[in-house]
C-alpha cells in the first residue's frame, strides 16, 4: 500500500505524507471540499485541486494494480510466469506496458497464425528464428502432407504467420511502431464520394481536405475531424513520410543477428507482414485512443472552467426583478419576481411582429413595475430578443443599464423539469422557462444547479467526449462552487443542497421535508434531527450550511462546529463576547494564530482560517461586477463595419478563442491569436466567461453572418 502513496506522490510532485493522509481521509467517506477546508493540519494545507487530483490520481493507480494482479494470475495460470515476467509487471507504471507484458500470453481469436499452430508448424518457426538454417525451404518439407499441409510453400506460408504474430506481441517492436508513429506520422482526410456538397455547407467544411501531424494536432480539431468521420462525411487515415524506414527499424531490432540469409529474409518478410497487417492497425487504434483521451481532457477542462465561472458570477442582490422570455407568435412571457425570486405575477405581451402591440405590452409592464416595486429587467437572449429589447429602450420601459440579457440556454430543459414542475406545478412550461431566466440573474448558482450543465451552452464538443468523465468533472465543479459559497439551509433548494458536502439527493429531500414539517431551522445542531442524518453527514455538511438569523451567530460563517470552542477561547482571551468578534478589526488584529497553536488551542492553519471568516462573517466569495447592465454599440450585423470598436460580453471559451456577445444575434470570435501579443497557453489565461471587453471588427464575412475580432 505505501508503494501506491509513494507512486502517487511521484505522479503529483507531492509529499507522501501528505497523499497517505488525503487517501485515508478519502477512505473514510470525507469529500474533497471538506478535506481541502477544514483537514489542512492533516494535509499540509493541500488545496481543492490538489486533493481532486489525489483522489484521480488514487483511482488510477488502484486500477493499474488491479489489473496487474490480474495479468500475473492470468500468466501464472497458464503456467507461463518467470522472475523476468514478474519483475517487468512489478516495474510497469502504466496500462500500456502491462498489456505489452499481457500480450503473448492473451487468449487468442482464430488468426493466421493460430491456424498455422493446428497444422502443427510452430516448431518450423521456431527453427526459422533461430537463423541457423541455411536452405528454409528444405526445412519446410518435413512438414509438407501434415495436417492439411499441401507444400513447402503452404508450411512457410503458416510458419511466416506464426513469426508475424509473435513480432506484433514484442514489446519492443511495438514500441519503435509507437514511437515512430507520434513523432512523425500524419492524420489526413478526404472527401466521401457523394458527400462534397453536404460537406462544403456543413461546420466540417475545412476538413475536406485536412492533414496535420499526431503530434502538433490541436485537440479541438481532432475532435472535430471524427465528428466529420462520424457523421459520414470524411474518411480518416494515418499516413507515414517513409513506412519503410519503419519497416527497416523493425527488422533490425527483430531479425536475429547471426540468421543465415535464407531464415533472415523469411523473418523480415514476416516483420513486414506484421507491420502492415498487425502492428500499424493495432498503434494506429491506441494513437486514436490516446488522441481521444488527451481531447477529451482538454475539452472538459475547458468546459469545467467556463461553468465554474458562471456559476461563480455575481448574483444580484436586493433586486425585485421583471423578467421575459421573448417570443414572436406565442409573444413574450412575462413574470415578476421579488428579490428572492418568488414568483408574484405572470403574463404575456405582444410587443413585437406580427401582432405589434407595443402600447398594450408597455401599459402592461409598467403596471407590474409600479404595482411590484420591479427594479431590474432580466431578459432571454433566444428568439426575438434582440427586438424586444429595442421595444424595451425606446419605450423606457427601465433604463438601458438596468436591462440585463441573460442566457436561455437550459431553460426550456428546467421548465419541463421535474425540479420545475414540484416548483410550478398550476404554471405551464412558458411561465417557469421566464421564472427561471429572471432567477438566473438574482443568483445564478442557485437556479443553474438545477439544469444538466450539458445544457448550460458553454461547452465545446461536449457531445463528442467521454461521457462519464464529463458527467464526474462537472458533478464536481457544480459541487465544489456550491461548497465554496456556502448554502442557506432555510431557502435553498432540495437541488442546491443536495450538492453540499455529505448531503446528496435523499438527505436534500430529508431536509427539505424537516424544514416544511418544523420550520425554519434555529442551530446547525438542529440538523442532527433531520431523519437519517448522521454524524458523519453532519461532520461532512456542517460547515457549508449557514443558518441566517439563528440563535448561534457561528452558524452563519464558515466556521466548522468543531472550531466553536476555538472562538469562544479568543473571546475569553480577549474578555468579550465571540458576537463581539465578528467583523472586529481591531479586535482580530490581536490574535497571534502562531501562539495560539503553539499552546495547543488549535491547528494554526485552522485558527488562520477562523480569523479570516471572522473579519467578513457570511462573505459571497463571489466576483463582485458591475451592476449596469452591458449597452452595445450596434444594434444589427449590417451596422458592423471593419475596423469599427465595439464593446462585448465574452460568453463562451473555447481551446480555440472566446465568442463574444456584441448585443446583436451574431457573436463575434476572438482566435487566440488575437487576444496577445505573446504566445498564450489558453484561453483563459487571459478572459473569463461574463468579462466586458473591448475588440476590433477585423473581418466579416457577410455570407455566413461571421465576424472576426481583435482584442483591444
Amino acid at each position: 500500500m505505501s508503494d501506491i502513496y509513494a507512486l502517487v506522490a511521484g505522479r503529483l510532485a507531492l509529499p507522501v505524507k501528505a497523499v497517505k493522509a488525503t487517501a485515508d481521509l478519502l477512505d473514510g467517506g470525507s469529500t474533497v471540499a471538506f478535506i481541502s477546508r477544514y483537514r489542512k493540519e492533516l494535509t499540509g494545507s493541500l488545496d481543492e485541486v490538489a486533493v481532486r487530483s489525489i483522489e484521480s490520481a488514487l483511482r488510477s493507480v488502484r486500477e493499474l494494480e488491479a489489473r496487474k494482479d490480474f495479468v500475473r494470475d492470468a500468466i501464472s495460470e497458464a503456467g507461463a510466469m518467470t522472475p523476468q515476467i514478474s519483475s517487468r509487471l512489478g516495474e510497469a507504471t502504466t496500462m500500456t506496458e502491462v498489456e505489452d507484458i499481457y500480450a503473448p500470453f492473451k487468449p487468442r481469436k482464430r488468426t493466421r497464425a493460430t491456424i498455422a499452430r493446428e497444422k502443427g508448424l510452430e516448431p518450423l518457426a521456431k527453427m526459422i528464428m533461430s537463423g541457423r538454417g541455411t536452405d528454409p525451404e528444405n526445412m519446410a518439407r518435413r512438414f509438407a502432407g501434415k495436417e492439411g499441409v499441401a507444400d513447402p510453400a503452404e508450411a512457410l506460408a503458416g510458419a511466416s504467420d506464426i513469426i508475424a504474430e509473435w513480432a506484433s506481441e514484442s514489446t519492443r517492436l511495438r514500441n519503435i511502431t509507437r514511437n515512430t508513429y507520434r513523432r512523425s506520422a500524419s492524420l489526413s482526410s478526404t472527401v466521401v464520394k457523394g458527400k462534397e456538397e453536404e460537406l462544403a455547407a456543413s461546420p466540417s467544411a475545412q476538413y475536406s481536405s485536412f492533414s496535420q501531424t499526431v503530434r502538433r494536432i490541436p485537440s479541438h480539431q481532432y475532435l472535430a475531424l471524427r465528428r466529420a468521420e462520424r457523421e459520414g462525411l470524411v474518411k480518416v487515415k494515418y499516413t507515414l513520410e517513409d513506412s519503410g524506414r519503419l519497416d527497416d527499424a523493425l527488422c533490425d531490432a527483430f531479425v536475429p543477428a547471426r540468421a543465415e540469409k535464407g531464415c533472415a529474409d523469411i523473418v523480415s518478410d514476416a516483420v513486414c507482414d506484421a507491420s502492415r497487417r498487425l502492428l500499424r492497425p493495432s498503434v494506429e487504434t491506441e494513437i486514436s485512443a490516446s488522441l481521444k483521451e488527451e481531447a477529451d481532457k482538454v475539452a472538459i477542462d475547458i468546459f469545467a472552467g467556463n461553468l465554474r465561472q458562471l456559476l461563480l458570477a455575481a448574483p444580484l442582490k436586493g433586486q425585485r426583478i421583471l423578467a421575459l422570455d421573448p417570443g414572436y407568435r406565442t409573444g413574450c412571457k412575462v413574470v415578476a419576481l421579488d428579490a428572492q425570486g418568488n414568483l408574484l405575477d405572470d403574463t404575456v405581451i405582444y410587443a413585437v411582429p406580427p401582432r405589434c402591440d407595443t402600447e398594450g405590452a408597455r401599459r402592461t409592464l409598467s403596471a407590474l413595475i409600479s404595482r411590484h416595486r420591479l427594479q431590474a429587467v432580466a431578459l432571454g437572449n433566444g428568439t426575438a430578443s434582440r427586438e424586444t429589447e429595442k421595444f424595451l429602450k425606446d419605450f423606457h420601459i427601465m433604463d438601458a443599464d438596468k436591462i440585463f440579457i441573460v442566457s436561455e440556454s437550459g431553460a426550456s430543459v428546467y421548465s419541463a423539469s421535474d425540479i420545475a414542475r414540484k416548483e410550478f406545478p398550476d404554471k405551464d412550461v412558458t411561465v417557469r422557462g421566464a421564472v427561471s431566466i429572471g432567477r438566473r440573474l438574482i443568483d445564478p448558482l442557485a437556479e443553474l444547479v438545477k439544469i444538466d450543465p450539458k445544457s448550460i451552452g458553454v461547452g465545446q464538443y461536449q457531445h463528442d467526449v467521454d461521457q462519464t468523465r464529463l458527467r464526474d468533472s462537472l458533478d464536481f465543479v457544480v459541487a465544489s462552487c456550491v461548497n465554496a459559497v456556502g448554502v442557506d439551509v432555510n431557502t435553498a433548494s432540495e437541488r442546491l443542497l443536495s450538492y453540499v458536502s455529505g448531503i446528496g439527493p435523499a438527505l436534500a429531500a430529508n431536509i427539505v421535508a424537516y424544514r416544511r414539517d418544523n420550520g425554519d431551522f434555529q442551530t446547525r445542531r438542529e440538523l442532527r434531527k433531520v431523519p437519517r442524518l448522521g454524524d458523519k453527514a453532519f461532520e461532512l455538511a456542517a460547515g457549508f450550511l449557514r443558518v441566517p438569523g439563528g440563535t448561534e451567530p457561528l452558524d452563519n460563517t464558515g466556521i466548522h462546529p468543531e472550531s466553536y470552542h476555538i472562538v469562544k477561547e479568543m473571546a475569553r482571551r480577549l474578555k468579550t463576547d465571540v458576537s463581539e468578534l465578528a467583523a472586529n478589526g481591531p479586535l482580530l488584529d490581536r490574535i497571534d494564530p502562531e501562539a495560539l497553536a503553539a499552546e495547543g488551542v488549535g491547528g494554526r492553519e485552522t485558527i488562520a482560517d477562523i480569523v479570516k471568516e471572522l473579519r467578513k462573517p457570511g462573505r459571497d466569495p463571489r466576483t463582485e461586477t458591475n451592476d449596469d447592465a452591458f449597452v452595445p454599440a450596434v444594434e444589427s450585423f449590417e451596422q458592423l463595419s471593419v475596423g469599427q470598436t465595439v464593446p462585448g460580453i465574452v460568453n463562451n471559451i473555447t481551446a480555440f478563442g472566446a465568442f463574444v456577445d456584441l448585443g446583436i444575434k451574431e457573436n463575434g470570435l476572438l482566435h487566440i491569436s488575437r487576444i496577445s501579443t505573446k504566445r498564450i497557453a489558453s484561453v483563459s489565461d487571459v478572459l473569463r466567461l461574463g468579462q466586458r471587453i473591448e475588440a476590433r471588427v477585423i473581418d466579416i464575412d457577410s455570407a455566413r453572418r461571421r465576424i472576426s475580432l481583435s482584442l483591444i
